[in-house]
């Protein structure tokens, strides 16, 4: 630190004092010298930081400006590989306009995204409410009678899905009073849905940046990610993962309660925050703060009651689409249980199904591995000669979900984006993995194309996906080996502990395992 007049200003490094070697909490981290990757980059503007730069005075070009930069510039192409699936041509009765998925477009222009066909699948062109209203397209149960269908997402992804409609027919109305431009009503859904999902992945951004200490450049990786190019709009992810590391944030600040809750909100999108709660309980645990753990589970359990319990009181049947689909559902193709069958010819667990039927053995073996790896974290968080940081855990719990899961959606890699920097921010070992995950969209979209239609062959997918899961797992290596190896952790250069850790930030260990035995307190 410096001094200005009577005032010291954290963070800024002394003019012709810069030690590269030294590492104190204070210092900013300067990716252009300690980064291999950033350091070739700098080349082409002049070269690393230079040893008498004066850092941290820039009042505009922040850090976090810069990454917001580059989350925008990022999303924009996001959306430009999107805007194929928009087009329109008069194909409709009387000449009317209608989406332009002729040849199958959305496969061929890599530019699918579910919102556009849910939106009139899910009925949400008629103008209900999702989980009140249901229909039928024909799918049978294991009764042999037609199923009742329902909105498909947790509730708080259908309420934002519901949201984002009644802005979008408001919207037409005002076009054709001629008011505001026009366009196919379920184009100007998906300009409300996309418009919505950057600003969730810019908090997503924030909280990250909030939470890399003084690695504030590490954040760019979670700003303009390869895996935001292709999926920021393919699903509705990013409103799960700005819960997710808000939640982590406010954890960060010694909130629990706050936590809690927001990891709740974030459980009632999609499930996977739900999972940090296992790391939090287990670092909790060793560190004797298991009065902070349950305030954030209480939390969590409120919000997620708060949101769940109107619907499922007043539309039971509607609430429970999403548990009904999640257990009947199969192996999906990205999946590694589709993986073996498709290069085997194996026919799964439960062999062929009948309709309606639930793939039980799937589920228990997928349940059971999961289960199985929560323990193996658990005892790597528990043996540990250093207690391991919160972001650390949370991405191996994420992962192990992901790897043993019947079901990893493209989108889904979007999780592990936030965590996985926070984790492991080794810029060109992330920005691999980032470019493998996504490049895995070409493949399948042109698998979905079908052979028939000068696709893939479904191979040429599913060894795509063998290489993604090679190198995720290569990603927990790398990972456990720095929790044991505390060291060789970037982000505990300097003496620092955890970043995100909270009331577990330099907190003594009251529990712990080693060699087999418990250390009394």
């Amino acid at each position: 630190m410096i001094s200005q007049g009577n005032a010291v200003v954290p963070g800024e490094l002394a003019p012709g004092k810069l030690d590269p070697d030294r590492r104190t909490a204070d210092d900013r981290d300067l990716p252009s010298r300690t980064d291999p990757m950033t350091a070739q980059l700098s080349a082409a503007i002049g070269g690393p930081i230079g040893a008498h730069a004066v850092v941290g005075r820039q009042r505009f070009l922040t850090p976090l400006r810069v990454c917001f930069l580059l989350a925008v510039i990022a999303m924009s192409f996001g959306w430009a590989g999107k805007a194929a699936c928009l087009q329109q041509f008069p194909g409709g009765e009387d000449g009317a306009q209608v989406l332009d998925w002729q040849g199958d477009r959305q496969y061929v222009a890599m530019c699918y995204a579910d919102a556009i066909p849910l939106y009139g699948g899910e009925r949400l062109s008629d103008g209900e409410f999702p989980y009140k209203s249901g229909w039928t397209d024909g799918t049978l149960g294991a009764d042999g009678e037609l199923v009742v269908r329902h909105m498909e997402y947790p509730v708080l992804t259908g309420l934002y899905q519901y949201g984002a409609m009644t802005i979008a027919k408001a919207w037409k109305q005002a076009a054709d009073d001629g008011q505001l431009p026009g366009a196919l009503e379920v184009v100007l859904y998906f300009t409300v849905i996309a418009i919505g999902l950057a600003l969730a992945w810019l908090v997503t951004v924030w909280a990250s940046a909030s939470l890399t200490g003084r690695r504030k450049w590490d954040v760019a990786l979670v700003a303009a990610s390869p895996l935001v190019l292709v999926h920021v709009f393919t699903n509705f992810d990013a409103i799960a993962t700005a819960f997710a590391m808000t939640a982590l944030l406010a954890w960060s600040r010694k909130r629990p309660v706050l936590a809690g809750v927001l990891l709740g909100l974030g459980s009632a999108a999609k499930m996977y925050p739900l999972f940090f709660l296992g790391p939090l309980l287990i670092l909790c645990w060793r560190a004797g703060r298991m009065r902070d753990f349950w305030r954030t589970a209480a939390g969590a359990a409120v919000a997620w009651t708060a949101v769940n319990l109107p619907i499922a009181l007043l539309f039971p049947k509607g609430w429970r689409e999403f548990y009904r689909l999640s257990e009947i559902r199969g192996m999906n193709p990205e999946s590694i249980y589709n993986v073996v069958s498709s290069f085997t010819g194996w026919q799964g667990f439960d062999g062929p199904l009948g309709p309606g039927e639930s793939p039980s053995n799937l589920n228990m073996v997928a349940m059971g591995l999961f289960v199985a790896a929560c323990v193996g974290v658990a005892v790597i968080g528990l043996t540990a000669p250093r207690r391991p940081r919160v972001a650390q855990l949370c991405f191996l719990v994420v992962a192990m979900f992901l790897l043993t899961n019947k079901v990893w959606s493209p989108q889904f890699s979007l999780w592990l984006v936030p965590l996985a920097v926070l984790a492991l921010p080794h810029t060109r070992i992330l920005l691999a993995w980032m470019t493998i995950d996504a490049l895995t969209w070409v493949p399948l979209m042109y698998y979905f194309h079908g052979v028939a239609n000068k696709g893939l062959p479904e191979q040429w997918f599913t060894a795509s996906i063998v290489l993604r899961d090679i190198v995720v797992l290569g990603l927990c290596a790398m990972i456990i080996r720095q929790i044991y190896r505390p060291a060789e952790d970037l982000v505990r250069a300097g003496g620092i502990d955890d970043p995100v850790g909270g009331v577990l930030d330099g907190a003594p260990d009251s529990y712990f395992l080693a060699r087999g035995t418990l250390p009394s307190r």
